[in-house]
C-alpha cells in the first residue's frame, strides 16, 4: 500500500513515515497544503492520504475540498490535535473518510486504514483470498492450503497488490508505485525478482505473467485476462 503522508511537524512526519515503512508500506511525506495539493493533483497514485488539518500555505480541509472537487475518491484519514466535534464534522463533510485524533497508536491508524481502503475496493471481507492461497492484512500472515508462509515486507505487497484484483492484469509500472515511495532505490528488475521468489514459496500455479503487460494472481486462463483499468487516482 502507497501512502501519503501530509504533515508539517518533522518529528511527527519523520517517524510516521519511517513506521510505516517498517509495516512494509510504501510512505511519502510533504510538509504543506499548497506541496500536498500539487502532488495530488498531478495524477500521482496514493492508496491512501494521511492528512493533518493544520497545515502552512493551505489548510487540510482545503487540500481535502480541492481533491474531492476534483472526482478524486482516494481515501483520506485526518491526523489532527484538533479534537473538537464541529472540527471533525467538517472534516467528514468536506470528504474525509476517517478522523483520528493525536496522539494515537499505530494499531489503531494501521486498523483503520485497513478499513477505509477495503471499502474503498468494494470489499466486505478481511481477507484476501484465491484458490486455496490466503492473505491476511491485518496479521500480515500468508498461508497456502492451511500452511503459513513467511514473506518479506516486499513480497508481502506485491502479492497483496495482486490479490486485490485477481484475475486482472496488473503493470509492472503500477506494481513499483505500491511498493517504492520518493527516493527508494529501484532495480530494473525488481518486480521480476520479488514474483520469482513468490513463485518458489508458493507455487507457480497462482502466480502468472503477461508478456510486455503485467501480472496477475488466480489460475490460469486459456485466454490473457483484461489489464486493469488505471487505479484509484492514477492518470488514465
Amino acid at each position: 500500500m502507497r501512502l501519503l503522508i501530509v504533515e508539517d511537524d518533522p518529528m511527527i512526519g519523520e517517524s510516521l513515515r519511517e513506521a510505516l515503512r517498517r509495516q512494509g508500506f510504501a510512505a511519502d511525506w510533504v510538509h504543506d497544503g499548497q506541496a500536498a495539493d500539487a502532488v495530488l493533483a498531478s495524477g500521482e497514485r496514493f492508496d491512501a492520504v494521511l492528512l493533518d488539518l493544520g497545515l502552512p500555505r493551505r489548510s487540510g480541509i482545503e487540500v481535502l475540498k480541492a481533491l474531492r472537487a476534483r472526482g478524486d475518491s482516494t481515501p483520506v484519514v485526518v491526523l489532527t490535535a484538533r479534537d473538537a466535534l464541529t472540527d471533525k464534522v467538517a472534516g467528514l463533510d468536506a470528504g474525509a473518510d476517517d478522523y483520528l485524533v493525536k496522539p494515537f497508536e499505530l494499531d489503531e491508524l494501521l486498523a483503520r486504514l485497513r478499513a477505509v481502503t477495503r471499502r474503498h475496493g468494494g470489499r466486505t471481507a478481511t481477507t484476501l483470498q484465491v484458490a486455496d492461497l490466503r492473505l491476511d492484512p491485518a496479521t500480515r500472515e500468508v498461508s497456502r492450503a492451511g500452511r503459513s508462509i513467511l514473506l518479506s515486507a516486499r513480497e508481502f505487497a506485491l502479492l497483496e497488490a495482486l490479490l486485490e484484483r485477481p484475475g486482472a492484469i496488473v503493470s509492472r509500472a503500477q506494481l513499483e508505485d505500491r511498493l517504492y515511495g520518493w527516493g527508494e532505490e529501484l532495480e530494473s528488475n525488481a518486480i521480476s525478482v520479488y514474483m520469482h521468489q513468490l513463485r518458489k514459496k508458493l507455487g507457480a500455479d497462482l502466480l502468472h505473467t503477461v508478456r510486455g503487460l503485467g501480472y496477475y494472481a488466480g489460475p490460469e486462463k486459456g485466454t490473457a485476462p483484461m489489464p486493469a483499468g488505471p487505479e484509484k487516482g492514477s492518470a488514465a
